[in-house]
């Protein structure tokens, strides 16, 4: 009778072998695939922050170019102080003491566009 339940236990566990390693696989492969995602959305946050500060930087550079401190091309200067900070100026409109710059930052899924605008608070022209 001993004997026959010890045949059963091991002939159910010779069933079972490799079912812990193929759990294991699953799970390390859904924690790739978490890993993958959160690592995406990650490089896009940062992507967005970078286009923020250059745009900030671009717009405060235009603006600074039409204030008369420095004599030059306010987009041109701007164009430069986005590609300083790793972005493209894609859009830039100076009225009066107030620019305003659009920057893009390649991104993992596209573009990571920001604007900025720097000049007299409540500037009407």
């Amino acid at each position: 009778m001993i004997a026959d339940v010890r045949r059963r236990t091991l002939a159910k566990a010779r069933a079972e072998d490799g079912a812990a390693t193929v759990l294991a696989l699953a799970i390390v492969g859904a924690l790739m695939a978490l890993s993958a995602g959160f690592l995406a959305v990650l490089a896009g946050t940062v992507a967005s922050q970078l286009a923020a500060n250059a745009a900030d930087a671009a717009a405060l550079a235009a603006a600074d170019a039409v204030s008369g401190f420095v004599v030059a091309d306010p987009c041109g200067i701007a164009a430069e102080a986005a590609r300083r900070n790793g972005a493209r100026l894609r859009a830039c409109d100076v009225a009066g003491p107030v620019a305003s710059v659009t920057v893009a930052v390649i991104a993992p899924f596209g573009d990571a566009v920001a604007t900025g605008r720097a000049g007299p608070p409540g500037w009407r022209g």
